[in-house]
């Protein structure tokens, strides 16, 4: 495949080539030998091969991007209101969409309704895993709840695979970081700053097998079990489509009138300049220089509050991820057939706002951290390769919502200092 395409061009000619090609295989020969073994010895090991490049970087990711991620907002409590405003708007809003997005899985229930037959041989292919993955029992409550979090040994929770004893581990660090010296911790800071890069290298040397991981994935999905799953997939693209357009219209849009005094209209004329540019680039980090500009300018937010409150959010107020991520948790467990409790759905909720706080502001930077949240509930992790074909155009919308979020943060920020002032008419920069 052409490496002069664009990644994801080539992702979703991967994407169709192992759905055609899968389901022309059900269709002429469906439980042939040939092609039973074609999928159990070729196509679902190279598939998988792909996704555990993925996997083994999942600790490292999480825990250099959540420390280096809350260290930031440790520095914001430094500036007192400002940082503080800033934290409790991100933790709000961010809440908020995955709530919206858990709300819309559970009334739509896009993974739901594959006929048994079918559940029972997804159970058969997640158990090719690495190991067997079960629903949680037991769960503990209460205090006891939230003791679980809180590791003894931070080592023996991740060999355990216990994500939330990690993040939670994580989250000490990087306030530990925050708040000592910063000459003292400026090395450990780095070091967690080359691991972070390192990740990301892999991740991406990862990624260039993403068209034909993504197409031997689809192949082996559509082959053994025909194209009845693809309803489910086009369901749950719809459900996130939904989730981000409501959380961008309706939610930002209480959120501006009420609590930045602005209207709403005004405020989405005055930035689709910068909602295009992240709809194209699926990145916040390169939408930021634009987004400082529009909200200074167009907005009449202070230089000093958009710098800071921006520059955070382009890390930390990941709105669209965190809901995009929540909605992705639940639909694989009802594709599987994996029941969540309330207080399962709960831990989603908040490991999701974690994810969110660490997620990079680059394409495709929330799809590893899905897979510690999927393990923690229950959910074979190995299922988020049926969601990379279809993620660029979601990726693309989220990216939207993020860059949003940020934007709307400064003006509330702006507007709880008395310090917004709006400019009647708009300078001729965007």
């Amino acid at each position: 495949m052409s490496e002069r395409w664009p990644l994801h061009v080539r992702i979703l000619i991967g994407l169709a080539v192992g759905i055609v090609t899968g389901v022309a295989a059900n269709v002429v020969a469906g439980g042939e030998p040939w092609l039973v073994n074609t999928t159990d010895y070729v196509t679902e090991p190279f598939g998988r091969i792909f996704l555990r490049l993925i996997f083994m970087v999942v600790l490292p990711l999480v825990f250099s991007a959540l420390a280096l991620g809350v260290a930031g907002l440790g520095d914001a409590a430094r500036l007192g209101r400002i940082g503080a405003k800033t934290f409790a708007y991100t933790i709000l809003a961010t809440g908020l969409s995955v709530a919206l997005g858990l709300l819309l899985v559970n009334v739509v229930r896009p993974g739901a309704g594959l006929p048994e037959e079918t559940r029972a041989a997804l159970a058969a292919n997640a158990s090719r895993g690495p190991a067997p993955v079960t629903a949680p029992t037991d769960a503990p409550v209460g205090l006891q709840a939230v003791l679980a979090i809180v590791p003894d040994n931070p080592l023996r929770a991740a060999v355990n695979g216990d994500m939330l004893a990690v993040m939670f581990f994580s989250l000490m660090v990087g306030l530990g970081l925050a708040m000592a010296p910063r000459e003292t911790v400026a090395p450990l800071i780095a070091v967690l700053e080359g691991l972070y890069a390192v990740v990301m290298q892999v991740i991406e040397l990862a990624m260039r097998l993403a068209p034909y991981g993504v197409a031997a994935l689809l192949f082996t999905l559509t082959a053994r079990l025909g194209a009845g799953v693809l309803r489910q997939l086009a369901s749950y693209v719809l459900v996130v489509l939904a989730g981000l357009a409501i959380h961008q219209f309706v939610t930002y849009s209480l959120i501006i009138r009420f609590l930045g005094g602005m209207s709403p209209v005004l405020f989405f004329q005055r930035i689709r300049t910068v909602m295009i540019t992240a709809f194209s680039t699926s990145s916040s980090n390169a939408t930021l220089p634009l987004a400082l500009i529009v909200t200074e300018r167009n907005l009449g937010v202070p230089r000093e509050i958009a710098n800071f409150v921006l520059t955070l959010g382009s890390t930390a107020n990941q709105n669209g991820t965190a809901l995009f991520e929540g909605v992705t948790v639940l639909f694989l467990a009802q594709f599987y057939g994996v029941e969540l409790s309330l207080q399962s759905q709960l831990m989603v909720v908040l490991m999701s706002i974690l994810a969110g706080v660490g997620t990079a502001g680059v394409p495709g930077g929330s799809l590893p951290l899905i897979v510690p949240v999927l393990v923690t509930v229950g959910v074979p992790p190995e299922g988020i390769g049926i969601i990379f074909g279809v993620d660029r155009v979601l990726d693309m919308c989220r990216t939207v919502l993020n860059v949003t979020g940020d934007i709307t943060a400064a003006v509330v920020v702006a507007n709880s200092e008395h310090t917004l002032e709006v400019p009647a008419v708009v300078p001729d920069v965007a």
